[in-house]
């Protein structure tokens, strides 16, 4: 696939550029929520005026802690969520949405700063995937979702078969390159494209784009900083959509996000002292883990989110 061998650290200033974005999509989004429970609190929204449980906060620390191992947070949260029954199900969405955006945006920032990637590698596959998400979603939208599924799942569980038999030493497969030649990265460019576009119907991004980084022999380390660089740029937007309807709960969301932030704390520190070897054995995990899910809501016809 003509792997490159770039290992070009971050300039500085193109991190402070993109953390100054991060920082004004995440202060815009803030905003947006805050000013949307003022104006709860001053109609008498009861929900607006308590603090999330013990058990809201809990959920919020468990999915974000292996959110930031690149497990992702929407299916286990909403598993928990219907389990238990402390948030309806027209509201599950919205509240992933609003309570997960600024966990993941500190994600963005940890992997920004500290893990070692190529600069053109990271700021291209960052935004073909948020404009993949933008302009194709409307056409994503528009076809069948199962059988994206079922092919998405079928291709994960493929290569994670071949990762598995990289790792056992039967197939040379992998690599620890930091960065791409221009020439794969156009490949890799369009491939975040359109991992960006499905990421809006439920196809998630952080098993493919890990995948993605491994066949590409890059150092699974440097998917990190790019898969959540890229969901961090697209979440605030969406997330404030759901906040401007009410399309939420406040209290649950709020949990997600006290819960959330420590974790990463704790979890990003894990992922930075692994092994290159044990991180590609959680992309193996992560991509059958992702397969199931996309394969199972396949076949039932529903999105696995």
């Amino acid at each position: 696939m003509g792997r490159g061998r770039l290992r070009a650290r971050l300039p500085p200033t193109v991190k402070t550029v993109l953390f100054v974005a991060l920082a004004l999509f995440a202060t815009g989004f803030a905003w947006t929520w805050w000013r949307a429970c003022m104006r709860a609190r001053s109609d008498g929204d009861a929900p607006t005026r308590r603090l999330p449980t013990l058990a809201q906060t809990a959920i919020g620390f468990g999915t974000n802690f292996f959110d930031t191992l690149g497990v992702g947070s929407f299916a286990p949260t909403t598993a928990l969520y219907r389990l238990s029954g402390m948030v309806e199900d027209a509201r599950i969405p919205g509240t992933m949405n609003v309570g997960h955006t600024l966990p993941v945006v500190l994600m963005a920032f940890i992997y920004i700063a500290t893990v070692e990637v190529d600069v053109s590698t990271l700021t291209v596959m960052i935004a073909a995937a948020v404009i993949g998400a933008w302009l194709g979603a409307d056409c994503v939208s528009k076809l069948p979702v199962r059988p994206i599924q079922l092919g998405v799942g079928a291709a994960l569980l493929v290569t994670a078969g071949l990762m598995t038999s990289s790792q056992l030493g039967w197939v040379p497969l992998g690599g620890e390159a930091l960065g791409l030649r221009p020439g794969p990265l156009v490949g890799a460019a369009a491939a975040s494209a359109v991992l960006g576009a499905l990421n809006t119907i439920g196809v998630g991004f952080y098993g493919p784009c890990m995948i993605l980084i491994a066949l590409l022999g890059m150092d699974p380390k440097a998917a990190f900083p790019i898969m959540m660089g890229a969901c961090a740029f697209l979440m605030p937007v969406g997330s404030a959509r759901f906040v401007q309807r009410g399309a939420y709960n406040p209290r649950a969301a709020l949990g997600l996000m006290l819960g959330g932030i420590p974790a990463v704390l704790v979890a990003a520190f894990v992922v930075q002292s692994m092994s290159l070897d044990a991180l590609r054995w959680l992309v193996v995990g992560v991509a059958v883990y992702t397969a199931a899910l996309l394969l199972r809501g396949g076949g039932r016809g529903a999105s696995p989110s």
